[in-house]
């Protein structure tokens, strides 16, 4: 038997017996909890699904140790070609809490299939469509072009280059 509960907002398969960690509780070490969002339970082949949680379900644990540390997570933040660096280190605190039970106080919800839906089909009847009548074209005729005259090439004229100035300076 396993159930999937809703601790510290994130989601944990928990079994009788079994020890996990929790983001830390407020509870002191050696306190009980009760767990009352259960998503899922599995019980001998029977799976009850919760709409979001399962109503009379209860996870019963007891809290071991209120003060355990996680492992160091470093975070570097770097900017290349800035010169920006930055360099943080970071511990979770964790609780340690050992499942005692999983209870449900009422029936298990059946899940039920959903019905199949008939779907009445239109009847498609084929009728002619009318073609649309189209205006003759015109057909226009053009006229004759003229020729196209060749453009001359004009002679360019030969620059003669510039003459050069030169600076009657002191010397």
């Amino acid at each position: 038997m396993y159930a999937i509960v809703e601790i510290a907002g994130q989601q944990f398969k928990v079994e009788e017996g079994k020890k996990i960690f929790v983001h830390r509780l407020e509870e002191v070490a050696g306190s009980e909890v009760e767990f009352d969002k259960v998503l899922l339970i599995e019980d001998e082949g029977k799976i009850t699904i919760g709409e979001p949680t399962i109503k009379d379900a209860i996870v019963e644990g007891k809290v071991l140790d209120d003060t355990v540390r996680g492992d160091k997570v470093i975070v570097f933040k770097m900017k290349r070609k800035k010169g920006y660096r930055v360099k943080n280190g970071h511990r979770q605190n964790f609780s340690q809490v050992e499942i005692l039970s999983i209870t449900t106080k009422g029936a298990p919800k059946k899940v039920t299939p959903k019905k199949e839906v008939k779907v009445k089909e239109a009847k498609v009847t084929e009728e002619p469509v009318a073609e649309k009548k189209t205006a003759a074209k015109k057909t226009v005729t053009k006229k004759a072009e003229a020729p196209v005259k060749k453009v001359s090439e004009k002679k360019v004229a030969e620059k003669k280059p510039a003459a050069k100035k030169t600076s009657k300076g002191k010397e």
